[in-house]
């Protein structure tokens, strides 16, 4: 947390909140760090308390944009992109730039003229 910009904001969606959840209290990708649920929540909740991490709920009118970005992928199975149709959905509803490690899913943001970056 400490390297975010002072002017930068980390927006958790609910998606985005069960997946943090999710991702450190598995043991596949935690190791020996894994933290048990409660332990997740802790760290969630500490970071809510940095000023520039906040929890935003879900835009009204979100459900048009969402359906809008899976247009594309109508006509195959989706499973992988329907969380990223959500995630761009979503960053457009609020309207804030997409930060993911997911280098087809920021071309895809790009391409829908959204901002999207990777970290680096």
């Amino acid at each position: 947390m400490n390297n975010l910009p002072v002017d930068a904001r980390l927006v958790f969606s609910r998606y985005t909140q069960i997946g943090l959840l999710r991702l450190l209290t598995n043991s596949s990708v935690m190791g020996e760090q894994t933290l048990t649920l409660g332990e997740a929540w802790d760290l969630y909740d500490r970071w809510l308390e940095d000023p520039r991490v906040d929890f935003y709920p879900e835009p009204r009118g979100v459900d048009v944009s969402f359906r809008q970005a899976t247009k594309p992928f109508a006509a195959q199975p989706a499973t992988k992109a329907v969380g990223d149709c959500w995630l761009l959905a979503y960053s457009n509803g609020i309207d804030a730039t997409l930060v993911t490690f997911d280098r087809a899913l920021c071309k895809y943001s790009r391409k829908q003229g959204r901002p999207a970056v990777i970290p680096s």
